[in-house]
């Protein structure tokens, strides 16, 4: 990621202004350098503007067939050994550096974001599948899959126990932001050869017919679905910061109402930038909470008596 992308090697001009500029420079939404850099180069490159409007039509076209024949045939062709294969071949071949590297930090920075809540939750206790793949062939663990079943499970399990003790989620005076990381996350060097090309968007679009053609439709409608638990977690670590209006930097709500599986791909995308914004809102917060203990009486005497 040490080359500089286009819109950072060309000069600024005030008469033809970079889109790409202006959204790298601007801070009003809390996003990791790191992530920022990698998602403009990949929503800037030709493969977005001109493979994507293309690929788009066909690929939801696709949905609807693969749901037609789901009608029919709810679990014919299902194989998700198959179909996590297929997905690490395609990112290995295809997706450029940039799009690997935002579906790697996805998978790190939602664990992170689930742990956090699981342990700063009073009267909660369990035991959570983290997932921090490290190489391409991590994908093959059914990785995409297990991402969906750990956002149900950690609702369930977490509403369940706060249930049966007659507790509310709520903030509490010391929060444990020891599982979440201020560094980029750690994994290999994403393939940079001359095929390696597609953008996150464009390959999300083709991904999701792929998806629901080797899952069950039950497992299709449920990765689906989980992408409105983007307000639900959004309101859990908002009530765990008391910070309310964290919640409007959220885009899939409205969990109770699902919406239509050909809109999918951008909602995933959507979902990828909810995730990024709510780990670098609980980094920002880990940095305020580090300050403030350096502040206090005890360590200013400290200072004093050293």
């Amino acid at each position: 990621m040490s080359e500089l992308p286009d819109f950072l090697r060309q000069p600024h001009d005030p008469r033809d202004p970079s889109p790409w500029l202006a959204l790298y420079l601007d801070r009003s939404l809390p996003l990791a350098e790191e992530c920022k850099r990698a998602w403009l180069t990949d929503s800037s490159s030709r493969s977005r503007q001109f493979l994507l409007p293309l690929v788009r039509p066909f690929a939801r076209a696709a949905v609807v067939l693969c749901q037609c024949a789901r009608i029919v045939l709810p679990r014919a062709l299902t194989s998700s050994r198959l179909l996590h294969r297929l997905l690490e071949w395609n990112m290995r071949t295809w997706l450029s550096p940039q799009a690997n590297t935002l579906i790697f930090r996805h998978f790190h920075l939602g664990s992170e974001i689930l742990n956090f809540i699981a342990r700063n939750t009073r009267g909660v206790s369990m035991s959570l599948t983290p997932l921090k793949p490290q190489e391409l062939r991590d994908v093959r663990n059914d990785l995409y899959l297990q991402h969906d079943l750990n956002l149900f499970n950690l609702v369930i399990e977490l509403n369940r126990q706060l249930r049966e003790q007659g507790l509310e989620m709520a903030p509490i005076d010391e929060l444990d932001f020891s599982g979440i990381s201020e560094q980029p996350p750690a994994f290999e060097a994403m393939p940079r050869r001359w095929t390696n090309f597609i953008d996150l968007q464009t390959a999300i679009e083709l991904y999701t017919p792929v998806y629901q053609l080797f899952l069950s439709d039950n497992d299709f409608w449920r990765a689906s679905n989980s992408l409105q638990l983007d307000e639900t977690i959004g309101l859990y670590v908002a009530k765990l910061l008391n910070t309310p209006w964290t919640t409007g930097l959220i885009n899939n709500r409205h969990p109770m109402v699902p919406e239509s599986t050909l809109r999918a791909g951008y909602r995933l995308v959507l979902h990828g930038l909810a995730t990024e914004i709510q780990h670098a809102i609980l980094v920002e917060h880990k940095k305020a909470q580090r300050k403030v203990r350096a502040k206090s009486p005890a360590a200013m005497r400290m200072e004093v008596c050293a």
